[in-house]
């Protein structure tokens, strides 16, 4: 079967540990609502996300916590490559093959540490089941995750870090 899989993410991990404080983004930095010590936020929410300056911003926003759905393409639920789709369609005007397995002989291999914003990143997640997501920058892809729906995730999780396969970048003409 060839789909899309996901796991926890490091980023939601770190958000729910954060001793439940009611926070909001404020452009690029996250106000406190509740009265926290500094030194108790977590080092992942002091960073600015990638997302916050990103051409994927509106993408992410539209679309976060989206449920996944083999198959899907619509808010109801939408699977990793038609998210990808949809991306690339919303910032680059530009339609991209519908399956993972087509995505993948697409564009030009890049190696990790040349990659960027809205290349593709690609996981072997099982024998025959693939997943892609789109590089944000500082190591973040934003993705649909067959547990959490449409999230951003790391590439240093341990779960990805395991299943990475490759980046692949797009022409975008």
């Amino acid at each position: 079967m060839v789909g899309c899989s996901s796991t926890n993410s490091v980023n939601d991990e770190t958000a729910s540990n954060a001793k439940s404080a009611e926070t909001k983004s404020v452009g690029k930095e996250i106000a406190f609502t509740n009265s926290m010590l500094k030194d108790d936020i977590p080092k992942q929410l002091k960073r600015n996300s990638s997302i916050d300056t990103g051409m994927f911003d509106g993408v992410y926003h539209t679309w976060k916590g989206t449920p996944y759905r083999l198959g899907g393409t619509t808010k109801k639920g939408i699977d990793c490559s038609a998210f990808v789709q949809v991306g690339y369609s919303s910032v680059y005007q530009m339609m991209l093959p519908r399956t993972t397995l087509e995505l993948v002989k697409k564009g030009r291999k890049i190696s990790r540490n040349n990659a960027k914003e809205g290349d593709l990143v690609f996981f072997r997640t099982g024998r025959n089941t693939r997943h892609v997501g789109i590089y944000l920058g500082n190591s973040e892809f934003l993705h649909a995750s067959q547990s959490r729906g449409v999230m951003i995730s790391r590439l240093d999780n341990p779960y990805w870090k395991r299943h990475f396969w490759q980046i692949r970048r797009m022409p975008k003409s």
